[in-house]
């Protein structure tokens, strides 16, 4: 299924811009000397839509021009530019920004893989996904069309975990062949009551683009997945819960899959 990213970032910058636009109304002069609960929320809205430009890495001047239009908007005054003449300029900066940090986070990715195959013995396959299996597993091997249940934890080359079915204490159950495709090919390694550890590429996960806030552009990812039952043949109803269904991503867009069912663990 075909993303439309270009949608998603426009989506997500006019968020961003909106829930801003609240928060340096209020606070005028960007102070974190908090004096009510209404004060933290809005500065608390601002970090996470704020979070969707971190990888514009804007300077200080780049943001005084972005905060004074924020301010302008807020306050109902007259813009100073024709904000018709630059919104296909608005979408170029932003891809161009988002392709120049995501080659750079690619390239860091592409060194930890190689350094994953090497410290740890792990396999690399044909279409460049990395894995270990860590527990083989005794029952059936998942087919692409099968519909599976799962535990896993997924966190960035640094570490950080950006989402943990353990961590919720709820397995989930998907169909294999409706989410990333490094999941798809990592599942079909082992068989059920199998583990695996998979570190996949970013062009097997969620590209130059990224799942903002918690997954940049061109980020290779870190998986370890238990398979621990085969429930069925996927069909057109099956359930599709992506890896790190509970962050804020580019899936709040129609072309993205819908959120499945999870099952209690």
């Amino acid at each position: 299924m075909k993303k439309n990213y270009s949608k998603a970032i426009v989506i997500s910058l006019c968020l961003a811009f909106a829930s801003l636009a609240m928060v340096v109304s209020c606070s005028r002069g960007g102070s974190t000397n908090f004096k009510t609960d209404d004060d933290r929320a809005l500065y608390s809205m601002g970090i996470m839509f704020g979070g969707r430009m971190a990888d514009l890495r804007l300077t200080d001047k780049e943001l005084d021009f972005l905060i004074q239009g924020i301010r302008d908007a807020a306050q109902s005054k007259k813009p100073a530019v024709d904000i018709k003449d630059y919104q296909q300029k608005i979408r170029s900066l932003f891809d161009e920004r988002l392709k120049k940090q995501s080659e750079i986070t690619r390239k860091e990715g592409t060194t930890f893989l190689e350094d994953f195959i090497k410290k740890e013995g792990a396999t690399k396959t044909a279409s460049g996904l990395a894995y270990k299996i860590l527990t083989p597993g005794t029952g059936k091997t998942p087919a692409e069309s099968d519909v599976v249940e799962v535990h896993y934890k997924g966190t960035l080359i640094n570490g950080t975990v950006f989402d943990s079915s353990y961590e919720r204490n709820e397995k989930v159950t998907f169909a294999l062949n409706r989410v990333i495709k490094g999941w798809t090919e990592g599942l079909q390694l082992i068989k059920e009551g199998g583990k695996v550890k998979l570190v996949i590429p970013s062009e097997l996960a969620y590209g130059d683009h990224g799942a903002p806030p918690k997954i940049p552009g061109g980020a290779t990812l870190v998986f370890e997945i238990e398979l621990f039952k085969i429930t069925n043949a996927a069909s057109p109803e099956a359930p599709a819960v992506a890896p790190q269904d509970k962050a804020e991503t580019p899936s709040e867009s129609e072309e993205q899959p819908k959120k499945g069912k999870k099952k209690q663990g």
